[in-house]
């Protein structure tokens, strides 16, 4: 039998008298996440911060596409015909021979320092890499003509 313990985080429908907002009652199973959770409560928020960058890059979700694959499709959208995409992704797929000028591009696009654009250009290598995320269809196109122009494969998704 699983034991649970108690957690109460704050909640946004019952403020105390400071404006706080007063805990909501939350049963942890114990055996599973009880030493997580109490991690998670030690942690500083920047360190919160970077676990949830980590998560997100790990599992491969973020916020806006949790909230979008959750949103349910309005019936106009579905019934009529597909409506063309405005916004991508740009996704690093080979880097070819001028790797030095590819990471030159990746650090110009990401403003990323010389590592994190070096360790992307070498992630491509063993699989496609997003460079940016939701960018405007004008945008992707101009920063797709400048990894080609760089010897890089890019595509837009």
């Amino acid at each position: 039998m699983v034991e649970k313990k108690d957690y109460n985080p704050p909640t946004a429908s019952s403020p105390s008298p400071k404006g706080e907002r007063a805990p909501e009652k939350i049963e942890i199973p114990k055996k599973k996440f009880e030493e997580i959770v109490k991690k998670i409560e030690e942690m500083s928020v920047l360190d919160l911060a970077e676990l949830v960058k980590v998560l997100e890059k790990k599992f491969g979700v973020s916020p806006a596409v949790s909230q979008v694959m959750t949103a349910p499709a309005p019936a106009e959208a579905t019934a009529g015909k597909e409506e063309e995409k405005t916004v991508f992704n740009v996704v690093l797929t080979a880097v070819g021979e001028k790797k030095i000028e590819v990471i030159k591009a990746v650090r110009d696009v990401t403003q990323k320092g010389l590592k994190e654009a070096k360790d992307l250009v070498d992630a491509a290598a063993t699989g496609p890499q997003v460079v940016k995320e939701n960018v405007k269809k004008e945008e992707a196109e101009e920063l797709k003509k400048k990894f080609e122009s760089a010897g890089a494969k890019v595509e837009l998704k």
